[in-house]
């Protein structure tokens, strides 16, 4: 039998307009930031919060588990941008996390009460109000990872921070890396020309972009949202090569379905490669694991159960299709190094 997806599903044009509002004040060039200390995420952390509590350490590190691909974002990217020769296994990134998106991943390792926009349980900063908690950092990272939540949501965020860094003059020492949900329009809708040129042309920055399943099934099963919303993000993914941006993807294989696996991810693939031809090998699987807010998910639903042993499947799948589509030189560029054919276009 096949599992039923929820009733009403989050209708994403509505609700993150409703969240962006709360999210951002534009007039003010301000960002709600998510508190992580005293928060049910500080468990899961390896290292304690800082910046006042509203930041974090995390460690991005190659090493993934048998038989996933090894994880190079944003290390590689990251040392190809500041000139590092040799990139280390593992670099560490400054984390803020800015506190609403539209979509409720239940393998989300963040808490639901911190994607709510909640003033309970996050506070307003702008960019150089961040930027100056992130200076005086002792031996501070040299990545700043704007994560959320949805930072889609609230794309102003971004070239507010390229702007309060070069200000402090850390532009050229510091990497800034955003994650992307695919979930808006905003970064077209609300960015002026200007912060969009400026997006373009910033040396040190690089956008990471989340695709959310193989197929709309699973897409709609991991976030609560439409299933329409999957081919949705190939819509934005495709705007974004066209801006040429320094892209790169991230893709999760969750699904309780387990018929019908490598059909869906042979369509995935080859979406993506209609995209642009080596955009999959700038495309990295996430295997899905258990922090603690997952865990209370886990618990509440036996299909979440079952997708951890589909992904496996999944992931199988994708190498194969990755072996059949790229020769074993294309293989082994490195991912900041495989080209984009839009990337140039100016």
């Amino acid at each position: 039998m096949t599992p039923a997806l929820p009733v009403k599903p989050i209708d994403t044009e509505k609700f993150a307009e409703r969240l962006r509002a709360r999210a951002i004040n534009v007039q003010e060039r301000k960002i709600l930031i998510s508190r992580l200390s005293g928060s049910d995420q500080e468990v899961d952390l390896t290292a304690p919060t800082n910046c006042d509590g509203y930041g974090r350490i995390r460690h991005f590190k190659f090493k993934t588990s048998e038989n996933w691909p090894p994880n190079p974002l944003p290390i590689i990217p990251a040392c190809s941008a500041l000139g590092i020769v040799e990139p280390p296994a593992m670099m560490t990134a400054q984390v803020f996390q800015n506190a609403a998106c539209a979509w409720r991943c239940w393998y989300c390792f963040v808490p639901d009460a911190l994607l709510k926009a909640d003033l309970a349980r996050s506070s307003w900063f702008s960019a150089d109000e961040l930027v100056k908690l992130y200076a005086e950092i002792p031996e501070r990272p040299a990545v700043i990872d704007l994560s959320g939540g949805s930072p889609d949501l609230v794309p102003e965020w971004t070239p507010w921070m390229m702007r309060a860094l070069k200000d402090r003059g850390l532009d050229q020492s510091t990497y800034l890396w955003t994650d992307d949900n695919l979930s808006t329009t905003y970064l077209f809708d609300k960015l002026t020309k200007d912060e969009l040129s400026l997006l373009r042309s910033y040396r040190n920055y690089g956008r990471v972009c989340c695709f959310k399943g193989f197929d709309s099934y699973s897409f709609a099963f991991n976030t609560k949202a439409a299933e329409s919303d999957f081919a949705n993000q190939f819509v934005i993914m495709r705007r974004l090569l066209e801006l040429g941006l320094d892209l790169y993807g991230y893709v999760t294989l969750t699904s309780p379905r387990g018929q019908g696996v490598a059909a869906g991810v042979r369509s995935l693939v080859d979406r993506l490669q209609e995209l642009d031809a080596y955009l999959p090998l700038r495309i990295i699987p996430l295997e899905i694991r258990v922090f603690s807010p997952v865990g209370a998910r886990l618990a509440a639903n036996d299909e979440r159960q079952i997708s951890l042993a589909v992904q496996q499947y999944a992931i199988a799948a994708w190498n194969e299709e990755i072996e059949k589509r790229f020769n074993a030189e294309m293989r082994a560029l490195p991912i900041a190094s495989v080209p984009l054919a839009l990337r140039g276009v100016r």
